[in-house]
């Protein structure tokens, strides 16, 4: 069983910044590409960033020049470095862990960044 913990969530005004990260534990695996999605009250959960095994990377373009996503191989770790963050921003950010063929995909258990005008 791989376990994810997410961290980093809170409470900034408008134009701040934080910093999320999701640490993937436990047993032995394989990890394919690593994203951040979100889910903002009476929306779709929509796609943000990721970063595949090869460092290939992409965003939305709302965070585009504003986000940064990176990771930590070593310790299996998926960081996204949110800035000038807007209100609009607001929303219950999760991340997501993709394996192997023929294992399904891991979500984490979701933190809430919540950004005041």
């Amino acid at each position: 069983q791989v376990h994810l913990v997410e961290s980093g969530g809170g409470l900034v005004q408008a134009g701040g910044s934080l910093r999320l990260s999701c640490a993937a534990s436990g047993s032995p695996f394989v990890i394919t590409a690593m994203g951040w999605y979100r889910q903002a009250p009476g929306k779709q959960r929509e796609f943000v960033a990721h970063i595949t095994s090869g460092g290939t990377i992409d965003y939305t373009d709302s965070v585009k020049g504003r986000f940064t996503i990176s990771r930590d191989n070593a310790k299996n770790t998926v960081y996204l470095q949110m800035n000038s963050l807007k209100p609009e921003d607001t929303a219950v950010y999760y991340c997501n862990i993709l394996f192997g063929v023929g294992t399904p995909p891991k979500w984490g258990q979701g933190t809430q960044v919540t950004v005041s005008s």
